[in-house]
Order: C-alpha cells, then structure tokens, then sequence
C-alpha cells in the first residue's frame, strides 16, 4: 500500500493540474483545492469544468493556430437584437395579435424554413431576423461561431435551436450570462481563441468594455413593441406596422459584406507572414477608417454648451470611420452635421453648397459601413417662435 500512495503522490506532484472538473484535476483525477489557482469558469463546456489561465491561454494559441490554417477567425454573436427578437405573450400589444395566426410550425424538419416561432414553454414569441440563415450559412465558411448572450442559458439554448436546427454553426458553445466572469459584461477569457483573432457583432457597445476594437456594433433589431418599449421608443414596432427589415439590404446583410471584407484582407494581405503574428483589430480599424475617408465635419449644436466636443460620442465615431473633424468651419469642410438649419453653421452650409446633415447620417453610416446618401438625412428648419 505504501508503494501505490508514492507513486499516486508522485503522480500528483507531477501533474501541473491545468483543469477541474467538480474539484478533481481533469489531467491526474486527484482532488485539488481550486482555490488556489488562478482559473475560469468553462461552464458551458462541461459542467463544474475550471480552467486555469495559463492552460486557457496555451490551448487558444494552439486553437488560433488551427483554425488560421484553415482560413477561418473566430465570431461572437450576440442573440437578442442581434440575430433575433423575443417578447413575452402577455406584452404582445392588440396590434400584434395577427402574429399569432402567423406562426411556424417547430417540428424539427420545419424549423429551418421558419423565422416567427411560438414558445409556450417559455411563453413568449421569437422572431428571427430576415437574412439570418444566410448569414449564418455564410458566415460559417469564413468563422468559428460563439453564441454570447446576456440571458438565461436555457433561453439562450433555445434560441440556438431556432438558429441552428441541425447543429451545424455553434459546435464551439453557446455562452450564458451566468458563463461570464464579470458581472454584467461579457469577455473573451471565456472564449477558446486568441483576442487577435475575434470578431464581435453585439448592438450593446457597454458589455464589451475591455474589447471594443473587437467589437462591430449592430443596429438593434426592434420587431416587438416590448422591445420598443424597452428602450424608450415611442413609436410603432415593425411588427404593429406590418413590416419588416429586408433581406438584401437590411443589417445582416450589411454586416456580412463587412466581415467578408476583414476576412479577405485578414488573410489575403502580405502573403508569406506569418499568420499567428496578424491581428483582426488592425484590420477591423482600418476598414472603419476607410468608411468616411476624404469627409471632413463640423457639427454645430449637436453637443451640450461647454461640452468638450472631442469627448462626445459621435465625434469619435465620425473620428474612427475616417473623418476628420473640426470645431469651426474652413473651405476643406465637406459636411457640417446638425439639428437646426438656423444655426450660423448650417447656414454656411447652405450658403457654400456642403453637405448639410442630421446627426442619425453618423449613426447609419457607423451601422452600415458605409457613407450613407446624404439627402436621406435633412435638418429639420428651425421652429418659429
């Protein structure tokens, strides 16, 4: 007996306990006090499952290498306003009582050809984003894809069944809010892939806080009323309108265009290096910065009076796809962005035939990736007193 406790000690010695699943070591099955290592949470992998950091590191490295040589980079994709919409029944408005003689069948051959689903397990209606199988189709040739949402992980397992019926897109995990290390943020130290290598499509910039150069922020995807409500708009859901996004132009299919942009770059790019030295960030900033290059804007009563107009959000956003921007007008402006014709500026404006836009042209433009046509975007004339 004394020869097998050496031997099983000198097992235990060696192994540098890189994992745990329920307190055994996943290497040598010995008991270990967890507590004393620095390690993360994989939940979502395998339950009870902790990773120590350096191990997470060594293994994304190695997966990173994997997945470069086959020409692909690694997509996180938000689930609600992203990719679809859910409301609760009892929030579904009068206007939107047709939706339920309009709902797909979940027999799991008919999942894959509907977008509008009634849950009554979890009573509530989903509605998936038009062009959303396509993108998914797409973008699986191109990324290794994460589901990473905020919301319950039953929910979120759901959602993916909606998406992904035949188990073909999410083979790496579906990411739950309780999956996160850091309340009320998500991070990629959960994610097994070099940050170098990671895209996010998200609508909410505010969760990504240690990783907005990965980030492509989406124009949130309101089909509900609730969802409307839920962030303060007072107006008609596409549902109460009987509308929809459209498939070729709406945001996926924007976006798309996008990532198959970064990707051919990513990899098209300097032929020979090395492609573990690349980073997609890089790439990621110089197509935004190519967006509004040649523009130059001056906004005028867009920001609070005394505010520091470096500091407001759509000065760094005209800033970061390409434009250059100015707190006073010269002959090099190209566009001053407004609310109000009457102001000295948009006067100016008018005057010397520039471009006179509303502030939401910024935002579009942010969203879609591309210079939005400025006569879809007027300044209202000012109220008169």
């Amino acid at each position: 007996m004394r020869v097998i406790r050496a031997e099983a000690s000198t097992e235990e010695d060696m192994c540098k306990h890189p994992g745990f699943i329920s307190g055994l070591c996943y290497m040598c099955g010995h008991k270990v006090d967890v507590e004393k290592y620095d390690s993360v949470a994989l939940t979502y992998v395998h339950q009870g499952m902790r990773v120590v950091t350096d191990e997470i590191a060594r293994v994304g490295k190695n997966e990173s290498k994997k997945l470069l040589r086959q020409k692909k980079l690694y997509l996180v994709l938000d689930l609600d306003h992203t990719l679809l919409n859910s409301t609760r029944l009892v929030d579904v408005t009068p206007e939107e009582e047709y939706l339920k003689s309009q709902i797909d069948s979940l027999r799991a051959k008919d999942i894959s050809r509907g977008s509008l689903f009634r849950l009554d397990f979890m009573n509530m209606l989903t509605k998936l984003r038009p062009f959303v199988r396509t993108f998914l189709e797409e973008a699986n040739n191109m990324f290794e894809m994460y589901i990473y949402t905020m919301g319950e992980r039953s929910y979120a397992l759901q959602m993916a069944s909606l998406l992904d019926p035949e188990k073909v897109y999410f083979r790496s995990g579906v990411i739950a809010k309780d999956d996160s290390t850091q309340k009320h943020q998500k991070g990629l130290d959960v994610v097994l892939g070099q940050e170098s290598a990671v895209l996010i499509l998200d609508d909410t910039e505010s969760v990504w806080a240690k990783h907005k150069e990965n980030l492509i922020l989406m124009e949130r995807y309101h089909f509900f009323a609730s969802s409307c409500r839920q962030f303060g708009f007072n107006c008609k859901s596409l549902s109460e309108l009987k509308s929809d996004e459209t498939e070729t132009e709406g945001a996926l299919a924007s976006v798309l265009k996008v990532l198959k942009q970064i990707h051919s770059m990513f990899f098209d790019s300097e032929p020979g290096a090395d492609l573990a030295d690349r980073d997609v960030r890089q790439v990621l900033k110089t197509v935004r910065r190519s967006v509004l290059n040649g523009c130059t804007v001056v906004f005028s009563r867009v920001f609070p009076t005394r505010f520091q107009a470096e500091n407001h959000h759509l000065w760094k956003m005209a800033e970061q796809l390409g434009a250059i921007c100015l707190t006073e007008v010269d002959p090099s402006v190209t566009h001053v962005v407004s609310t109000d014709t009457g102001t000295e500026k948009s006067r100016w404006a008018l005057q010397e035939k520039k471009f006179l836009v509303h502030p939401q042209w910024i935002e579009a433009t942010n969203y879609f990736w591309q210079k939005q046509p400025e006569d879809k975007f007027p300044v209202s004339q000012p109220k008169s007193q």
